[in-house]
């Protein structure tokens, strides 16, 4: 049973600065931030759970079985991350390419603490409370200011793990699979990465939201593993008897002239091959929500839209799905993940050819970070736009990729690339 307490703040922006600053003493950490936007699927501004009660991690084999039986038994609030990898659990797949980082597979925790931020209110949750553990965590929060970590004494050096030419032939090898019907689309990445470097990861954290400010911001830290996120993309979200996924397909750049940018969002909405993506997606992502749908429910709320964020413009789709009471949550996720805008069409054939051409494991970039509540709701977001770190490795790693069609061509999916590694080059490299 949790013992919950309701706190006035005066000063909402600064109390989540130092709330984020205070909790960097746990070894379980995840932050997720969405930056004042608002939507009607929005529930918190903020919300941090930090220090671990129970927890699971696993590899991949029987994880989301696994998952269920944690989230069934726990009856809490547990936060945690799905890597892209476990798409090995619910297809004959496997991940055989390099991984720098080494995160699990898969990882949950029951947090003993949790603050969940709306305006200017913070609802504080703890686990096992302890006299008057919440007054004094309060002001240990008030005094707390970015901890000091050991820098690189040598400049980040970035490197490509596939080269120009290369990713040019990869294209092109994806492309000849396309023309003989062996997919329609696929998500093709790229991994950028730096060996013997160390970065204080939460001044990075705050130097990529700065920039970024996007919806799904997330700090990630087990251990001596960190994520560092200004993912854009909500992946799925369950409401009650609703369950809405969000898709991104289609990207274009920013201009700092605002007619200019105006003209720049106008083109994405009616690029008729940024549009051809993001509708097979949309026809994907409808028919995994289906698997846990009642009948007739699946229903496409916004096609096409296109949103702007500081560094790009998006392309999103909302789709909707009502599913029953008795339907497990983690069953849910189970049937659409990884999610469709990470894989392609049809959904498996993309994911082999991906694992044939991509030279990195994904692990957690393209998985996934998020939460359910002891109701069983829950809200997770897609891992894109972000910096993953093994800090007893000294390994960084950043990766990011584009949607391959028909339409495509090998110079514009890199220089697309180029525009979404923007962000994550300029704050590790300045």
């Amino acid at each position: 049973m949790r013992t919950t307490v309701n706190h006035q703040l005066k000063h909402p922006i600064n109390f989540k600065q130092q709330l984020l600053c205070w909790s960097q003493q746990f070894d379980d950490v995840v932050w997720l931030d969405s930056n004042k936007h608002s939507d009607k699927y929005s529930s918190y501004d903020a919300i941090l759970a930090v220090d671990a009660f129970t927890a699971l991690k696993t590899d991949y084999f029987d994880a989301f079985n696994r998952l269920k039986e944690y989230q069934t038994a726990t009856n809490d609030w547990v936060f945690g991350y799905l890597t892209y990898d476990l798409k090995n659990t619910t297809e004959l797949l496997r991940s055989r390419n390099y991984d720098g980082l080494e995160f699990p597979d898969l990882y949950f925790f029951q947090p003993k603490k949790l603050f969940l931020i709306k305006d200017n209110n913070v609802e504080i949750q703890y686990l096992q409370i302890v006299d008057d553990e919440i007054e004094q965590d309060l002001l240990e929060i008030e005094q707390s200011h970015n901890p000091i970590m050991e820098q690189s004494k040598t400049p980040i050096k970035i490197k490509l793990r596939i080269h120009k030419d290369e990713y040019f032939e990869k294209v092109n090898t994806m492309l000849a699979h396309i023309q003989r019907g062996d997919i329609y689309e696929a998500n093709f990445c790229q991994e950028f990465y730096a060996e013997e470097s160390m970065i204080n990861p939460l001044e990075t954290f705050n130097k990529l939201n700065e920039i970024s400010k996007p919806p799904f911001a997330t700090f990630l830290k087990l251990d001596d593993k960190f994520l560092i996120s200004a993912t854009p993309e909500r992946y799925i979200k369950k409401d009650g008897n609703t369950v809405i996924s969000q898709p991104i397909k289609g990207t274009a750049k920013r201009s700092i002239n605002n007619e200019e940018d105006l003209l720049l969002a106008e083109a994405l909405s009616k690029d008729e091959k940024e549009r051809s993506e993001n509708i097979m997606i949309v026809d994907l992502v409808r028919n995994d929500l289906s698997h846990t749908a009642s009948k007739g429910s699946v229903k496409v709320e916004e096609l096409c839209k296109v949103y702007s964020f500081l560094q790009v413009h998006q392309m999103i789709s909302t789709i909707s799905s009502q599913v029953d009471a008795e339907t497990n949550p983690v069953d849910i996720i189970k049937t659409t993940f990884p999610m469709g805008s990470m894989t392609g069409a049809p959904k498996i054939s993309a994911m082999k050819i991906i694992e044939d051409l991509e030279e990195t494991k994904r692990g957690l970039y393209s998985g996934s970070v998020g939460y359910f509540k002891p109701n069983g709701d829950f809200d997770f977001n897609v891992i894109i736009r972000s910096i993953l770190y093994n800090s007893t490795k000294k390994y960084i790693s950043y990766s990011v990729g584009s949607a391959i069609t028909a339409m495509s061509n090998p110079l514009k999916e890199y220089e697309e690339c180029l525009i979404k590694a923007k962000a994550m080059r300029e704050v590790l490299e300045n």
